[in-house]
């Protein structure tokens, strides 16, 4: 039985895999600012490794590359979610830190740094994570071992955390 892959051709949610449809890749942002961006090739080369970005629906969202200005061997990855208030950036750009820094013989990149982009309601506490992440795994060398600094998988102003007057909408969750 076929069934049909996101990015295989089969519709027009999804650009291919090794196209660069420069329409449905997102504009950068301040993070790549003085830096050398990726494009045409360079540019499907990595973000064949972020199957978000082949989602025609969404472009002004997903990851967009640079390399630094002053060191080649340093890629920098913007991610911008859908919305202001996406419940997964925090976890996506944790997740892309770790599988890009843990993975990085499949790369040309000695280190990949992530951020979120301002217009994230959270991206100041999102980026302090991933520099605190970031730092660690310069001292260590290694993805292995680094915890999660807001000490959560999830965004830091979770619903227990809220001081909206609600309480813990968590208390009585199945799981």
């Amino acid at each position: 039985m076929w069934i049909e892959q996101p990015g295989d051709g089969s519709d027009d949610l999804f650009d291919e895999y090794d196209a660069f449809v420069e329409k449905h890749v997102r504009d950068p942002g301040p993070f790549l600012d003085g830096h050398d961006l990726l494009c045409g090739e360079g540019y499907v080369a990595f973000h064949n490794l972020a199957r978000l970005n082949l989602d025609t629906r969404h472009p002004n969202a997903g990851y967009r590359y640079a390399e630094e200005a002053d060191d080649p061997s340093i890629l920098r990855a913007e991610f911008t979610p859908s919305t202001p208030f996406c419940p997964q950036a925090h976890t996506l750009t944790i997740g892309s830190f770790r599988a890009w820094n843990g993975l990085t013989e499949q790369h040309d990149y000695d280190l990949v740094r992530v951020c979120a982009t301002p217009m994230h309601h959270d991206s100041g506490s999102i980026n302090d994570g991933l520099a605190d992440i970031e730092e660690t795994f310069e001292e260590i060398g290694s993805v292995e071992g680094i915890d999660d600094p807001s000490g959560s998988l999830g965004p830091s102003s979770s619903p227990s955390q809220s001081s909206s007057g609600i309480g813990d909408l968590t208390e009585n969750a199945p799981f």
